[in-house]
């Protein structure tokens, strides 16, 4: 264990430590309580070496598109990605923002098209005019309400020209049957989104043995495109 889980050095990670760790994975307080709660066996809120070993794997899994589950464990997967500039022991890899936007040039200019004919409010767009776009797309719910909720980096309820570029990326590789990631890739951040990611305090992430079936917090980008379908976690 490093000290930065392990601050008492008593060999288990409590989870207000663990969440803070695991929220620098870039993941959604959703997924990575799915990831607390295989991890942490027993239910008693604290990791032991090899719970702790387990929850990292399955965040490398959600960061390259696996499912999060026991059964992904098996398989070869890179290993997971912390972004803390302070510290050389997480894995940042290349600095994100010498990576070139994902997001083509004339593909944005389509995206824009798109964006301008929406009539946003002041550069913005509110759930309520892109959910008809999402929707147009034939996806399915829990698809598009990860593609709003990768797509809305700023956590605001609305998407502005980049944002909304990512969210009709998403979208188009959805269609062409990739696999919409658990968490954006540095390489689709836009680049006037890229900047240190901060963690104030622990995430409201409360393991429970009861929790599998409640979801960990309230997802606006589900509330808006479920209006039909229901959703199962």
């Amino acid at each position: 264990f490093s000290p930065q889980v392990d601050s008492a050095n008593a060999g288990r990670v409590l989870a207000s430590d663990a969440a803070v760790f695991l929220k620098k994975s870039g993941l959604t307080d959703l997924v990575l309580g799915k990831i607390w709660d295989l991890a942490d066996t027993d239910g008693k809120g604290v990791l032991n070496k090899q719970e702790f070993f387990v929850a990292l794997r399955l965040v490398a899994c959600a960061q390259n598109g696996l499912d999060v589950s026991l059964s992904s464990l098996n398989l070869p997967v890179p290993p997971p990605r912390f972004t803390d500039t302070s510290s050389p022991l997480l894995l940042s890899g290349t600095a994100s923002s010498d990576i070139p936007w994902a997001v083509k040039l004339e593909d944005k200019a389509k995206y824009d098209a798109i964006f301008d004919s929406l009539n946003p409010v002041n550069g913005l767009l509110s759930g309520d005019k892109v959910k008809p776009v999402l929707l147009n797309s034939k996806l399915p719910v829990d698809i598009l309400g990860r593609v709003w909720e990768l797509s809305d980096i700023d956590r605001d309820g609305m998407l502005d020209r980049d944002e909304f570029a990512v969210a009709m990326f998403l979208v188009y590789c959805a269609l062409e049957k990739e696999p919409v990631p658990m968490s954006l890739p540095a390489a689709l951040v836009p680049p006037s989104k890229r900047k240190p990611i901060s963690v104030p305090g622990a995430m409201p992430l409360i393991p429970s043995s009861t929790s599998t079936k409640e979801p960990h917090q309230s997802l606006p980008p589900v509330g808006i495109l479920a209006a039909k379908a229901p959703l199962t976690q």
